[in-house]
């Protein structure tokens, strides 16, 4: 069923810490979603963060809108086979969640484990071990998963090289937790498209309500430019139409190669009536 409003959604953005200042009128005025990037760090996880989290929240004061961070994925995955891999990722994991609850964030962004080698219709299938690695995630991520839950945080799980959706869906339900969601990134999917997987539009409609988080970037279906839309090749209609079908509002956040682009990008949202 569509919602019955059909306002345009409204887009936000996924910026450093040191450009809340630049930015905070614009999100404010909006209050509109925000996504802090400096999480994904292993620097900033393993410094004084506190500091950092303490600048945030100033820079954001009479912000309303809702906050959330990207969690680590520098140099890991959430399907490491050995056990000790899993122990460092998910204590990784865990310091992405205390920085995210620190700073009052409602979502945290991992990156799928899913891996294609092959057709996309043949790896990470039951017939090939998808609930063996299904569990292999579920062990790993299920610390942070946790703690995340006392701290009404959800992770967001984003699409990387997947150009099937079954397997990561699949994945969130295993938790059976509405904190774990699923996260799309635009740009992402316009790669895998290219190589045989659906086009973002289609990645909305396969998950449908899961669908909590988005990364809107544009590309040449080449390379991950996160260039601003309007630049790559990306059909913009068909992914805000596909956005108007689901009966609830997932968090929409540019992320920019060039984040002093934002501005540029969010108008050409609106210029064209897709985005508030």
């Amino acid at each position: 069923m569509d919602r019955t409003d059909k306002t345009p959604p409204s887009i936000g953005a996924a910026l450093p810490i040191r450009l809340l200042p630049t930015y905070s009128e614009w999100l404010i005025e909006g209050q509109r979603d925000l996504e802090i990037q400096d999480g994904y760090s292993p620097d900033v996880l393993d410094s004084d963060w506190r500091t950092l989290v303490a600048q945030a929240r100033s820079a954001l004061n009479g912000h309303t809108g809702r906050v959330g961070i990207h969690g680590p994925f520098l140099g890991m995955t959430i399907m490491a086979n050995d056990r000790k891999l899993r122990g460092a990722v998910s204590e990784r994991l865990c310091q992405g969640v205390s920085f995210a609850a620190a700073l009052g964030a409602t979502h945290m962004v991992m990156h799928s484990p899913f891996i294609f080698f092959g057709s996309p219709f043949l790896p990470h299938t039951p017939a090939s071990g998808l609930y063996d690695q299904i569990k292999v995630v579920q062990e790993t991520v299920g610390p942070a998963l946790e703690l995340a839950t006392q701290a009404g945080c959800t992770l967001v799980i984003e699409n990387i090289q997947d150009t099937n959706p079954a397997p990561l869906l699949a994945l969130i339900r295993s938790f059976n937790s509405q904190y774990v969601r699923m996260s799309l990134d635009t740009g992402h999917a316009s790669i895998t498209h290219r190589i045989g997987g659906p086009p973002p539009d289609q990645w909305v409609r396969e998950a449908g309500a899961l669908l909590e988080h988005v990364h809107v970037q544009d590309n040449d279906s080449n390379l991950d430019r996160h260039w601003t839309p309007g630049d790559g090749h990306i059909n913009w209609f068909g992914l805000f139409e596909a956005i108007s079908t689901l009966e609830h509002h997932p968090r929409l956040l540019l992320e920019l190669r060039d984040p002093l682009q934002i501005q540029r990008a969010a108008d050409y949202l609106v210029n064209r009536g897709l985005a508030i």
